[in-house]
């Protein structure tokens, strides 16, 4: 518990070995509980991950980043966490930043803060994801009139009953697109909303997971269909 709210750390991991343990044991004791979703892991992500302290929910085969986040957020609202914290297993994200994305929401009444590496001040970050990222922020800016530094990050919190008033169950938000679509939405919505800054570890030379084409299509599609008025 952190200053009488209950928090949880909900971890979509895919074949995470040797990163997924380190994240987990980074937590910082404020967090009541550590969710790991695991989508479809071939390797011993669960077996490191629970070794560590986490609760495991396992979908049997892959479905999706956005999948896996909905299922912790449907645990989170089962079990009445107050906030949900969001982060990769991969080892990226910095856990100990945790209460930097929790004290606006406990403190300010923000329902939802995006963490941002730009504000942080980052500094090696390989330059084809640069680029990337930087497109994205400035059509993410374009469709939702906020001032946004960081679009694509994937370290956030926000108030767990929000999460309610959103169609965040639609099957198309499965892969990369329920991220962008929640935060544009809570946004348009009128959510009291703000960025942080927040370290990004790159390691591998940025590797991701993302699919060429395919995946970059899906985190735009949230912002093209909200552009033509088409998101629900």
């Amino acid at each position: 518990m952190y200053n009488k709210h209950t928090v949880i750390a909900i971890i979509p991991a895919l074949n995470e070995e040797g990163k997924i343990g380190t994240t987990v044991s980074k937590m910082p004791g404020i967090v009541d509980e550590i969710l790991v979703i695991d989508d479809g892991s071939r390797d011993n992500t669960v077996k490191e991950a629970e070794s560590r302290g986490a609760t495991i929910l396992s979908h049997k085969t892959n479905r999706g980043v956005g999948a896996a986040i909905r299922t912790g957020i449907e645990y989170a609202l089962n079990k009445k966490y107050d906030i949900c914290v969001v982060m990769g297993g991969d080892n990226q994200d910095n856990p100990k930043q945790i209460p930097v994305l929790l004290d606006p929401i406990i403190d300010e009444g923000y329902d939802f803060v995006q963490g941002s590496r730009y504000l942080y001040g980052i500094k090696q970050i390989p330059k084809f994801r640069r680029v990337t990222t930087k497109f994205y922020i400035l059509l993410f800016k374009i469709v939702c009139g906020y001032p946004l530094t960081d679009g694509s990050n994937g370290f956030r919190a926000f108030r767990t009953k929000i999460a309610k008033n959103f169609n965040l169950w639609q099957k198309s938000l499965d892969r990369y697109e329920l991220e962008p679509y929640f935060m544009l939405k809570a946004i348009k919505k009128g959510y009291k909303f703000k960025e942080a800054p927040v370290q990004k570890f790159y390691r591998d030379e940025g590797y991701t997971k993302m699919v060429p084409v395919r995946d970059w299509y899906s985190i735009l599609k949230p912002l093209l269909k909200e552009l033509f008025r088409l998101n629900k």
